[in-house]
């Protein structure tokens, strides 16, 4: 069965929103600051939510995101990849969520975790690259178009460099660990 629709433009008022940790951007490091938050400059403010999987049942990252809808500038980070280890979950971004997130004017830094822990034959505290989303904030910082053109240009342009860079750091990440992960064939398919 298809279903087919018109979305002819989006309304809502915010209800039951939480008050927002401020942080200066200096200080912003994603892997320290809570699920939801404020980054700040001297010239631009940023309601910044992160999620944990790209996969949207596993965590529940519709939350942080609402309480983001507030504020002008919305970003959200979402891992491309999470791979817990081979005897592990490992689940990839869906193109609705990008989808989503669009309708919802939210910019997406597609991002990946260069940092983690062993435990047991799992890998566990899965750390983000700061630098790498410090940078892409400040590209959005920068860019006047609408998030949905962002989210388009970021899957068009960068997904496949992003996903090279998920394919690195994981490998550094088997290698300081020994925690054998999943076979870097699904990764090729999720590229191709």
């Amino acid at each position: 069965m298809n279903t087919t629709g018109r979305i002819k433009g989006i309304t809502y008022r915010f209800f039951l929103v939480e008050s927002l940790q401020e942080i200066r951007i200096a200080e912003f490091d994603i892997s320290n600051t809570p699920p939801a938050c404020i980054i700040k400059d001297d010239t631009h403010t940023f309601a910044v939510s992160k999620w944990v999987s790209p996969k949207r049942t596993r965590s529940y990252p519709f939350e942080r995101v609402y309480n983001t809808l507030a504020y002008p500038k919305r970003v959200t980070v979402i891992p491309v990849i999470k791979d817990e280890g081979a005897v592990g979950d490992r689940d990839f971004i869906q193109w609705d969520t990008i989808s989503l997130m669009s309708l919802l004017d939210v910019f997406v830094v597609l991002a990946y975790y260069d940092k983690a822990k062993k435990e047991g034959e799992k890998i566990t505290s899965q750390q983000f690259d700061n630098e790498y989303i410090l940078t892409k904030i400040r590209e959005i910082k920068q860019y006047r178009s609408s998030a949905l053109h962002w989210n388009l240009k970021e899957l068009k342009v960068n997904l496949e460099s992003i996903i090279e860079k998920v394919q690195a750091a994981y490998n550094k990440i088997e290698k300081e660990t020994g925690v054998k992960l999943h076979s870097s064939n699904g990764i090729a398919k999720f590229k191709d």
